[in-house]
Parts: C-alpha cells; sequence; structure tokens
C-alpha cells in the first residue's frame, strides 16, 4: 500500500473541500472570525492582497475616465421605497438603524434610546442614495457621461457566511454612470465588464467566462445583469464580477434628468458594476493546493521570502553581508511598475519551519542561503507555483526575478484554465445532464460535477426544477463562442444557444 504523502493542509481539497478552504486561509493568516456574528477580521497578509487589487483596477477605472467619489453609509427607507424591484431585492438582507444613542439604565448597564422618526438602511448597495446626488449633479447633457465609482464597505444580513465569499459586512467597489441615450448606457455596461474580465485574468490569472444573467439572476431593479463566472477546484462557480445596465428605472426613481441640445427634458440611463473582497476567496479556491495558498505575483503581498541558513554567529553574520548585497539589487527593481516586495526571514526557526510557513502563505519564491550558496556566489530557489528548486547565481537571479514572476503567473493561469476546461462538458441529454451532476458517492459530494454547456428553452420554471432537483444553476448566458441552436435538453422546444449550468457559490 502507497504511503499517504504529507501535506502542509488537512483535510485536503479531496476529503473536505469547505474545511480545506477555510484551513487554507488560516495557515496564511488571512483573516479570521469576529466577535460580530457573520463579520471578518482581514488580517495583514490578507488586507495587502486586496489593496493590490484596489490600487490595479483603480488605475484601470480611471484609465477609462471614470473618477472616485463617496456617498454615505446610511440610506433613508424612502429612498428604496421608489424603486420597487430594488427593495423587494434587498428587503430580506438589510440592517437598519432605529436609534440614536445609548443610555444609562439605571442598572449599571446601557439601553437603547432615541428612537428616530425614520430609520435608515444601512448601505447593502447605493443606487437610491447615490441617485440622489445625481438628480441635482445632472441638468444637461453637458454633464454628461457622468462616470463615478467608490470603494467602500456594505452590510447585507446573511444567515450562512463564509471568510470572504459571504459576510455580513464586505468591502466592495461600485460603479455608477449617467448617460443621455440607451447605447452609451449599455456600452459601458459591457465595457467594465470587460475591464473585470481583464483584471481577473490578467492580475488574479483567473479565467473567467463573460456572460448575461437570466431574468431571475438579474440585479433587482436592472434591464441586464452580466457577469464574470470562474471555475473554483470543487468545480463550482463563483460570480466573480457584475455590471448591470438598469435602462430608466433608476432615473425615473430618483428624477434623474437632463436638457438635451434640443432643450427638451429626457430621463437619463444609469449604470452601475461591482466587485468585493470574494475576488480574494475566487483567488484563494483557484489557485491553491494542499500546501496552502498560492499567489499569483502581480497582486501577491510580497514577491520573494529570503531565509538565511547558517550554525553560528559567524557564519550568520556573513549569509546576512551576502543577503544585503542581493536586497540591494532587488531595491532597483520593479515588477510591472511595483517595487519588488521581499521579506528577509530571520526568526528563531529551523530553515525548513520558516519555509513551510512561507509555502502555506502562497509566497511566490523562496530563497534559501546558507555558507556553501555564499561559496558558489549563488541562491537556491524554491517555487510556490512547482515543487521545483533550482540553484543559480545571485546576479542571475536578479537579473531574472521579473521573468521568473511572469512564468509564476502564466503557470498559475494556464492550471486554473486547464482544470476548468477538463471539467466542461458538451451535454444534449435530460438523462446526461442529471447524471453529471449527481455525486457518485452521496456521502461525500465536495467534488464533482463542473461546468456545462445546454440548451435550454428559456422557461424560468424549467431553470428552478433543477435548482430544487439538482442545485444546479444558470450560471450565464455566455456572450461569446458560438450561438448554436438546437432544442431544449428538457421540454425539446427550440433553443437559441446554449447556456451554463452549474452549482455556485
Amino acid at each position: 500500500m502507497a504511503k499517504k504523502q504529507r501535506t502542509a493542509i488537512t483535510p485536503t481539497r479531496a476529503e473536505d473541500y469547505p474545511q480545506w478552504y477555510l484551513n487554507v486561509i488560516k495557515a496564511a493568516d488571512l483573516a479570521e472570525n469576529s466577535e460580530v456574528r457573520g463579520c471578518m477580521v482581514i488580517k495583514p497578509w490578507g488586507y495587502t492582497i486586496w489593496e493590490n487589487i484596489q490600487r490595479e483596477l483603480d488605475e484601470m477605472f480611471k484609465d477609462t475616465g471614470h473618477v472616485n467619489a463617496y456617498f454615505p453609509l446610511f440610506i433613508p427607507k424612502e429612498y428604496f421605497e421608489k424603486e420597487a424591484q430594488h427593495v423587494e431585492g434587498f428587503a430580506k438582507e438589510c440592517a437598519i438603524v432605529t436609534h440614536t444613542r445609548l443610555e444609562d439604565d439605571g442598572k449599571g448597564g446601557l439601553k437603547v434610546a432615541g428612537e428616530l422618526t425614520e430609520p435608515y438602511i444601512v448601505r447593502p448597495t447605493s443606487e437610491t442614495i447615490i441617485g440622489a446626488s445625481f438628480a441635482k449633479w445632472v441638468n444637461s447633457y453637458r454633464d454628461l457621461p457622468l462616470l463615478i465609482n467608490q470603494w467602500a464597505n456594505v452590510v447585507r444580513w446573511e444567515l450562512r457566511t463564509r471568510l470572504f465569499l459571504r459576510t455580513t459586512e464586505f468591502l466592495w467597489q461600485e460603479g455608477h454612470t449617467v448617460h443621455a441615450t440607451s447605447e452609451e448606457a449599455f456600452e459601458e455596461t459591457y465595457k467594465m465588464l470587460g475591464v473585470y474580465a481583464e483584471f481577473a485574468e490578467k492580475f488574479l490569472a483567473i479565467p473567467v467566462i463573460k456572460g448575461e444573467k437570466t431574468e431571475g439572476e438579474r440585479f433587482p431593479g436592472a434591464l441586464n445583469t452580466f457577469c464574470i463566472e470562474a471555475m473554483m477546484q470543487d468545480r463550482k462557480s463563483l460570480q466573480s464580477g457584475t455590471s448591470h445596465f438598469l435602462g430608466q428605472n433608476f432615473s425615473r426613481a430618483s428624477n434623474i434628468r437632463y436638457l438635451s441640445k434640443d432643450g427638451v427634458e429626457e430621463l437619463a440611463w444609469t449604470t452601475s458594476w461591482g466587485v468585493s473582497t470574494r475576488l480574494v476567496g475566487a483567488l484563494i479556491m483557484s489557485h491553491s493546493d494542499d500546501d496552502g495558498l498560492v499567489l499569483p505575483p502581480r497582486v501577491a503581498s510580497a514577491h520573494i521570502a529570503i531565509i538565511p541558513i547558517y550554525r553560528n554567529e559567524e557564519e550568520h553574520q556573513q549569509v546576512l553581508e551576502y543577503i544585503a548585497k542581493i536586497t540591494d539589487a532587488l531595491d532597483n527593481l520593479r515588477y510591472h511598475e511595483r517595487k519588488i516586495r521581499y521579506r528577509v526571514d530571520d526568526r528563531d526557526l529551523t530553515g525548513s519551519d520558516r519555509s513551510w510557513q512561507w509555502i502555506k502563505k502562497g509566497m511566490p519564491i523562496r530563497l534559501e542561503i546558507g555558507p556553501r550558496d555564499i561559496a558558489k556566489n549563488a541562491v537556491f530557489m524554491g517555487r510556490r507555483d512547482s515543487q521545483n528548486k533550482t540553484a543559480l547565481g545571485w546576479k542571475d537571479f536578479t537579473e531574472k526575478v521579473c521573468d521568473i514572476l511572469d512564468e509564476i503567473q502564466t503557470n498559475i493561469y494556464n492550471k486554473a484554465l486547464a482544470y476548468r476546461e477538463e471539467h466542461t462538458r458538451i451535454i444534449n441529454s435530460k438523462e446526461k445532464f442529471y447524471k453529471f451532476f449527481t455525486p457518485k458517492n452521496q456521502a461525500k459530494p465536495e467534488i464533482h460535477g463542473g461546468f456545462v454547456y445546454a440548451h435550454w428553452n428559456g422557461d424560468s420554471a424549467i431553470e428552478a426544477q433543477i435548482k430544487e432537483d439538482l442545485k444546479v444553476a444558470i450560471i450565464c448566458i455566455p456572450l461569446e463562442g458560438d450561438k448554436e441552436p438546437g432544442r431544449c435538453i428538457f421540454t425539446g422546444e427550440p433553443s437559441p444557444r446554449r447556456v451554463i449550468f452549474a452549482k455556485k457559490y
């Protein structure tokens, strides 16, 4: 009987995927549950990933003409009531402020006091409060397009929470724009979907599918919702960004009007779009393995861990002086216009313990440097995207390090793409569809299924039935690829093109 390979993370992905995910977060020291139910504390190693996501996305937004602003956390209840679909969609998730202060209860405790005449909703999303400002800012066609983004936190009262993927409070950005015509607003919606897809693939190394949500999955109040969908390593889909064409629904509710070139008052057209700290969860589940986190270099918290190896104080000083030459060279380098970040780990631990900790934290490159490496004018390099360790001259390393990081980034992306392709099927019968999404081992269903391209007749009742039977949803109607007409595999009725089915988060 083959000896079971020892891994840093137990249980493994195959043994218990949900617990593996949480253990990767713990081992990498990314985040922890807060004392506030359903909320999380994002620790420095995890928050740096979010900062890097913010930095890169913010530049992409500004390159497409958007500017940042900030709007209130609290939204008057009456604003929500102006758009019926919107309030219905978020009503069950709202946190509500009803009082203004705490007072001494005379028993050594505090009591709630100062009841508000109208309660405030803690921001679950900002269309209504931002619309109130836009109604004041937009008067003429000369004020359009209005292209605004905000980085903020939101609160949605979740019953079941999971770090990064679904928490009561989370961080995000939300773009909100106003346009003179339907065509301009629709173009904006599609453009921002493309920005999200480009970011996910180039920076997070996550291959995504661009698509449109079905009517039942649309953002409340939107005419069209577009999304990027990614396959995680349990073969479920994670919605990783959305862009909404709101038509004139929110303009009508907020009275966003402008005077046209012809002097006619017109109702404006609006969009909204957003991504959140869920992207950190997507990164973890797309790339990590049974030894811990794997970080794409372009958003990594740091790039290189340098681990001194020595037996006595004399060797210690020699190694540190040698490392100083390497770090001086690294300080003069830039990786995609970003300073190369390194950590010299001189803690009082064995070299193997330090190395394993950086493996679990997903550090792209590890350098182990001891007296033997000094004698060879070399470094001993380990890469997180593979099990390979290589000795090379330290000058060669500093000259090639940016190329090595790019190679790691590409390898991580290609591995995720290959995984998605391996677990994607075209299915043409209901029987094969149900078989594909039914676990062979009912007692251990964590990893099975995948993405299925199949024909569907557009009937929401069929969509609901599949969800009930298999917990499988239509994750999107793909925007790219052949629009091959066919027959719905559930009813035999005509279908204009295949849609994508999967289990999802």
